[in-house]
């Protein structure tokens, strides 16, 4: 087995010291981790070594050095046994266009061992699961991006996985097929319990849809949590208001009033169409939220919103960019 620290009952995932070096780049860098069941978010730029974990997890690449297990298998020597418990929806555009998603759907289905009937059943409920069944019958070629990304995950879903890859799933699509394909995210863990590792470079879908994010950056590990750690709350309140004749900079007169009062602030740009900027101040208490409320009231102006800050995904790779810079500045 795998010897790494778990904080789960069960570990659908483990890697240990995994490398995978070619000839001018190391694409994993003795990456350590342990995912558990549920919905895992994997980011990292690209070049980051995505693509080469999931290679390697499927058991379709060698590893340089360390080890891996997937559902507690060592993926160096059951691969195959792998690839029957997995599904894995790929990036890119990988469909035949002339023929139907039941016959694609089925046809991997009975890749997967599935016999006829049973690849046939199972085809028709994924498809409805995935809100394609009254398109089933169509030719490939004729769908939209989001059917395709639809009839992708079918095949991933048809053989009932334990776990699923889904690499980039809403690639291409607008913002109600990003909502409806996390939303499809979702339930296939809460409705059908399979686990799931999805790729995306949007960070904000992984901290909306996933219970955990494995951040890698140059094929090491930067950081593995659940997602309520990674957007835990800050000391800082963010407060908007609106502007008015008597104040036309609202921000300004707020951020005044509030030195008069001894409180230090911050600006920070942007606010909604007519308010003002973003105002930010460290928050003492419930103190501080009635002084917001008793100084905006007395000038007469709007409160759009106060509320406290989100730490947020994208700041670990900040924070590793700043660190990358002090260690060139401190060694050459």
């Amino acid at each position: 087995m795998v010897r790494v620290t778990t904080f789960y009952d069960v570990t659908v995932i483990a890697t240990e010291s995994l490398s995978k070096r070619f000839p001018r780049v190391t694409a994993l860098d003795r990456l350590s981790v342990d995912i558990g069941p549920g919905v895992t978010g994997l980011v990292g730029a690209n070049g980051a070594g995505k693509s080469t974990l999931i290679k390697i997890l499927l058991g379709l690449s060698p590893a340089t050095e360390g080890r891996a297990e997937v559902l507690g298998l060592d993926v160096a020597t059951k691969g195959a046994a792998i690839r029957e418990r997995v599904g894995y929806m790929p990036e890119h555009d990988c469909l035949p266009p002339d023929v139907s998603a039941t016959e694609f759907v089925v046809h991997m289905a009975r890749m997967s061992g599935l016999p006829p009937t049973a690849a046939r059943e199972r085809t028709a409920d994924t498809l409805r699961h995935v809100g394609l069944y009254e398109e089933r019958y169509r030719p490939i070629g004729g769908y939209s991006t989001g059917m395709k990304q639809r009839v992708k995950l079918a095949q991933a879903l048809v053989h009932d996985p334990q776990l699923v890859f889904l690499d980039e799933p809403t690639n291409g699509l607008d913002p109600v097929g990003r909502d409806e394909m996390l939303g499809l995210i979702r339930r296939i863990h809460t409705d059908f319990g399979i686990s799931v590792l999805v790729t995306s470079h949007l960070l904000g879908e992984l901290e909306r849809t996933c219970d955990h994010v494995v951040v890698v950056d140059g094929g090491k590990l930067l950081r593995s949590s659940s997602t309520t750690d990674f957007t835990q709350t800050t000391t800082t309140l963010a407060i908007e208001v609106t502007d008015s004749d008597e104040h036309p900079d609202g921000t300004r007169a707020v951020r005044d009033a509030l030195h008069a009062r001894g409180v230090e602030t911050d600006n920070e740009g942007g606010g909604l169409p007519g308010a003002g900027h973003i105002l930010l101040l460290t928050a003492q208490g419930e103190e501080t939220y009635d002084l917001v409320r008793d100084v905006v009231a007395d000038l007469g102006l709007g409160l759009v919103r106060m509320e406290q800050r989100r730490h947020h995904i994208s700041e670990v790779f900040t924070s590793s960019d700043e660190q990358r810079k002090e260690a060139t500045v401190h060694g050459g």
